[in-house]
Order: C-alpha cells, then structure tokens, then sequence
C-alpha cells in the first residue's frame, strides 16, 4: 500500500473548507446490520455499552488482541466492565481509523470532546448514560441528528420483516429505513441440517410448502416481492468469490432433489454448479424488478473454531481471504451481459490486491443512459482506514470515472456508526484538495464542489432512486 505523504497546511485547510461547505448532505447508508427491530421499537438504550460496544465485533476484536477476557466481549461482564476494557484498549490503538470514528462518535452525538482513556472513563460513562436517558438520545434521533436520509438493514428471505413493515407505516420515522434481501442460506446445501432448518423459516414465513426446486424458487419469489412491497431495491451476498459454472435447470432440479431426500452427496463439484445456478436466478429477478446486486468477495469468515462454536457468526473472528476472484467475476458478469440480464450491481472486494482489478473489471461492463452501472464498491471492513480509501480513490480515478462513484457504506455495528460517512468523507475532500493543490485536475474543468455533492450524496440517491421520508421509491 502507498504510504500517505504529508499534508500541507493549505491541502488541509482547503480540505477541511471543502469538506464543511458539503457535511450538511444527507447520509444514504445502503449497506448496514443495524437491528430494525430496535428502531421499531425506539426504546432507551440501557447504557453507553449497550449502544456502543454490543455486537460491534470491530470492537471485540480490537479488546482479545489487547488481551481483555472473552467475557468482556461476547461473555457475561457487566456493562461497565466491558465499557472499561473498551476505554483500556482504545489508548493501545494510536492511527487506528477506530481511534478516529470513536473520536466522532463521542463529538457529534454527546459532544464530548475528551478523548476516551481509563481516567476519563467513569465521566464520560456518566455524561454519555445521563443524555442517553432523555428522548433525545432515542434510536430514531440518533440516526436523525446524524443525517440519515434513508438507511437498509440485511434480512434473510425468512425473516418476517414485521419491523420494517411497522417502520413504513410509522409516520413519525423522520428517514426511510428498507430492508436487503441476503439470501446466503440457499447457497449452504453442504450443511444439511441447517439448510433444513432455514428451509422450514422459509415455509412458515411464505406459505408454500418447499418440495421441489419450482415450490423452493416460487418460496423465494414470494418472499422477494414482499421486500419488493416493503421497499427492498437491493440484493446482498457474502461470498468468498463468484460463481459461474455451467449448471442446466435439469442439474440443478436433481442436486436440489438429492438434498430434499437428505442426501449427503452433494460434493464440492455439484455445490459449484447450484452455487452458480442460484445466483445466475437471482441475479436475473434484480434485472427484472430493476434492484441493485451487491457482492461482497472476498472475506475469510469464522476463522475460529472455538469462538464460532460458543458464539456463532459475526465475532469478530474474520480475515481477509485468498481466494482467486478475476476469473469467476467476469465469467459471472459476462454471462449476464451477454443474455442482457446484468442488473446494476456494487462489487465489494475485501483483499487490497485486488482494488486495481476489481475496478477494471467494473469498467468493463455498463449500460446505456446509466452512470455507472457496474460500481467498484467503497472500501469495505478491513479496507476501511485511510490507506484502503486512497488507494480505492486511485483506481477509481486511474481507470475509472471518480464522478460515477456511488459513495460510501458504513457496514454499521452500531447505532454510532454512521461516524464512518464523515470519516470517509474528510478522507475524500483531503485527496481532492492534495490532487488540485498538486495539479492532476484543472479546477476549470472539474467543479470540486459538484462532484464532492456527487460523491457524498447525489451519486446515491440517483443511482438506488430512494426518496426521502415517506415518500415514492
């Protein structure tokens, strides 16, 4: 990775200008795991560690490579206790982009502006759980106060959606919340059991009983258009890479066939072939209803036996992965295009070897009368500090059109972390000003201003069509 120059005072100055003229823009957050069922239910959080460091996983990993006890991450410790082991670990982490979002976060929504160590714990613990007792510190206008315009959660196909469907008709929702459509599970036929499990979640929640690979398909439909009804514009899958075997609608039927009779010879090959099947399906629905495809390549997930098995997805025990991705990613892209069924899709890659040819890949494939059809996503999980955001920035403006971008994500793990955005932000208005100051664009050619708007938010609201608060999707 390059390693970032000095600044001079006039780039930081002109970035900060830059950045402050557009910190007003609203935020369109379309990637995040914040529960809808809190914001349903707007009620009080407990405490600064149940906001704050509860099923953040960025956190607990940080605190098990300081040392702290497992307790005090996804064990029993008491609020406080894991509020002070969190206050431990932060002073061990100088350059840290946590260091710097934990900064915003504790500025922009109590106004604490004392860093957080363990001798200003106990007061800011104080401070920060007596404003969280007020109405104005509810869920709902956290995210208002930071300028959330419309926000998407990640839900399964069997999850009822019973707090999205409660939010649509809240009239007192100042943002629109929608919710993606992440149907991972259906990729799992190796893990019988589970699969199995999901299966009957989907049969309860759709209404169709799953007998076949058609009733399966029409399950998913159903629950498809009722997302769609709910405003889901968005699919979303974790995958180590694409999928782009040839795989027949009759090999399909047999593999999924073998797996209803509970069949323990779906082997690797075959998993392949449905893996590649199914996404071909789902991607061919996003072309027709119009939706967004987001692919998230590339991580190593639940690293950890031991954690994985007391504690489940999501620990914090995750990794950047090795996996071959060129090859399969335009296999997958181009058979799509070929039969004109590319729907609009964000490519997420997780290893920094492979920015430079993922945003190549994007550049190859497009359509007509769209800005960017095919987006190199922003700079996701492990990337998301100021070196994975420059050197995002570079390919984009190497071998991309930067203008087109569709702008940040914050991946949430908490109701704080929209701090990402501004994060992002700053970083994006430091390179533009570097980049003037330094020549490479001719400011009469280029208006900064228009394309920081762009970037920040216009991109976004363009490119999904999402309306503000309770208006038409």
């Amino acid at each position: 990775m390059t390693i970032r120059r000095n600044f001079t005072a006039s780039v930081r100055e002109n970035a900060l200008a830059l950045y402050e003229r557009h910190a007003s823009l609203p935020i369109i957050d379309y990637h995040g795991h914040l529960p809808p069922a809190r914001l349903a239910s707007n009620a009080h959080f407990r405490d600064l560690s149940e906001l704050w460091i509860e099923g953040d996983h960025y956190k607990w990993r940080a605190m098990r490579i300081a040392g702290e006890r497992e307790d005090l991450c996804t064990g029993s410790a008491s609020p406080k206790e894991r509020f002070d082991a969190w206050a431990r670990t932060i002073t061990r982490m100088a350059s840290s982009p946590m260091q710097a979002w934990c900064q915003i976060e504790l500025k922009r929504t109590f106004g604490i502006t004392a860093p957080l160590t363990p001798s200003s714990a106990e007061c800011i613990w104080e401070e920060a759980n007596a404003m969280l007792a007020t109405e104005d510190f509810l869920p709902r206008k956290l995210l208002a106060r930071a300028g959330v315009e419309v926000l998407c959660t990640t839900d399964d196909p069997a999850d009822q959606l019973e707090a999205h469907r409660q939010l649509a008709e809240d009239q007192g929702v100042s943002f629109r919340v929608f919710p993606t459509f992440r149907p991972d599970s259906a990729l799992c036929l190796h893990s019988s059991q589970n699969f199995h499990d999901w299966r009957s979640r989907l049969e309860a929640c759709s209404g169709i009983a799953v007998e076949s690979l058609p009733t399966f398909m029409e399950a998913l439909r159903v629950r498809y258009e009722f997302f769609h009804k709910l405003g889901c514009r968005v699919s979303d899958h974790g995958l180590d890479r694409c999928y782009a075997t040839p795989c027949s609608d009759a090999e399909a039927t047999t593999i999924f066939s073998r797996l209803l009779l509970n069949s323990s010879d779906i082997g690797a090959a075959d998993l392949e072939k449905w893996r590649s099947w199914f996404m071909r399906q789902i991607a061919e629905w996003n072309h027709e209803s119009g939706w967004t495809m987001m692919l998230h390549l590339g991580a190593r997930r639940n690293n950890n036996t031991r954690i994985f098995s007391s504690y489940g997805l999501d620990a914090g025990c995750d990794s950047i992965g090795d996996f071959p991705q060129g090859e399969t990613l335009v296999a997958f892209l181009d058979q799509l295009d070929t039969s004109e069924r590319l729907p609009k899709t964000i490519l997420f890659n997780s290893n920094p070897r492979d920015t430079l040819m993922f945003a190549t890949i994007a550049g190859s494939f497009w359509g007509e009368g769209i800005r960017g059809k095919v987006q190199h996503g922003p700079p996701w999980w492990f990337l998301d500090q100021l070196y994975g955001i420059e050197e995002h920035l570079n390919a984009q403006c190497a071998t991309g059109v930067l203008g087109t971008f569709v702008g940040m994500a914050s991946d949430s793990r908490s109701f704080l972390s929209t701090a990402r955005h501004e994060y992002f932000r700053k970083a994006l208005t430091l390179k533009l000003a570097e980049d003037l100051e330094s020549g490479l664009f001719n400011p009469d050619q280029v208006d900064i201003d228009e394309l920081c708007r762009d970037l920040f938010y216009v991109n976004a609201q363009s490119f999904f069509g999402w309306k503000g608060a309770h208006g038409n999707s």
